[in-house]
């Protein structure tokens, strides 16, 4: 038996008031189990809503936060196969990523490739797979085609424009700012950067080279009006993809643009996804984004790290605007 550092709460509520620094016990593996210790774990804006309890599925509390991480197997059982201790491997997300280490069922461990860094294989499993799922679930895009997104600047806005550009297809991200993010999204594969505004609708119908041409697929992770204009970016038959809503803002849609455009309007939740898709679909889908952080065409940007013991400052530099990158705790007293 082995002490660690865990951030657990016992109840629902803000994450600075919520959320404790303790010290658990982590068991020796028994004969079919691994230990793994931390890495690096990212703090997503869902960990927040989990923490707050609005988040579409809640943990049993008292419960350890943190949804997405990797480690490196420090132990394993004496029947273990196919581990061995060093080898890297997914922090397991229901039983919280936010904590110093763990001892799981082998069975049950992800492994994740070596030779991609540590702090960007922790961010491999649900903004880049998310991504990657709503450009193939959807709609049938061939190279060439647009797809069109709001909130361009976020880390799977960032996501969207280098896996779109890897399968041949062009983007239009809304940003708010283009002036800052221009220059970024540019250089990660964007094809076109427009504000947040209406006055882009025409300038989309421009740039597509004209209304036939109109995205078949947008991203909405906003909501409230931003999702409204998107109904008027997309062209006939287009699909909407809502997997976020950041203002928390109604979505009021032009019934004028259902009616004579044929809109389609849905939903995604990576969660589900991950719950009703086969081992083969869950594996093939990882690969593929380990494949191209491999190769260097998909990177994510990193703004700060933080020990467990500094999780307040983690938090506060989280929730704060203007960051290009995530926020990770990583190894360290």
């Amino acid at each position: 038996m082995m002490k660690t550092q865990a951030l657990v709460y016992e109840e629902t509520g803000k994450p600075l008031e919520v959320l404790k620094l303790r010290e658990i016990d982590v068991p020796a593996p028994k004969a079919d189990e691994i230990t793994i210790a931390l890495e690096a774990a990212v703090v997503h804006p869902s960990d927040m809503g989990m923490i707050g309890g609005t988040y579409g599925r809640l943990r049993e509390l008292p419960a350890v936060a943190g949804r997405e991480g990797v480690g490196r197997v420090a132990a394993v059982g004496a029947d273990v196969k196919g581990f061995a201790v060093g080898d890297r491997v997914r922090m397991p997300e229901d039983a919280g990523a936010w904590r110093g280490a763990i001892t799981v069922p082998a069975a049950e461990a992800e492994r994740v490739p070596a030779d991609v860094p540590a702090e960007l294989a922790a961010m491999a499993f649900i903004n880049p797979q998310t991504v990657w799922r709503i450009l193939h679930d959807f709609v049938e895009l061939r190279p060439g085609d647009w797809v069109l997104q709001n909130a361009g600047s976020s880390a799977l806005g960032q996501c969207l424009v280098q896996i779109a550009r890897a399968l041949g297809l062009r983007t239009v991200s809304l940003v708010r700012n283009v002036e800052k993010w221009e220059p970024i999204l540019k250089k990660l594969g964007a094809d076109a950067v427009l504000p947040e505004e209406k006055d882009s609708i025409k300038k989309i119908v421009e740039i597509v080279g004209g209304k036939a041409n109109l995205p078949k697929l947008a991203l909405n992770s906003i909501g409230g009006e931003s999702a409204a204009r998107l109904t008027r970016m997309v062209g006939f038959a287009g699909t909407i993809v809502t997997f976020g809503g950041m203002t928390g803002d109604l979505i009021r849609f032009p019934t004028r643009e259902f009616i004579f455009n044929d809109l389609r309007l849905r939903g995604f939740w990576m969660d589900r996804w991950n719950r009703s898709a086969s081992p083969e679909a869950r594996a093939e889908t990882s690969a593929k984004i380990f494949e191209m952080m491999r190769a260097g065409t998909l990177t994510m940007a990193v703004d700060a790290t933080y020990p467990l013991s500094e999780y307040a400052d983690a938090i506060a530099r989280a929730l704060e605007g203007g960051r290009n990158g995530k926020v990770l705790f990583v190894a360290g007293a």
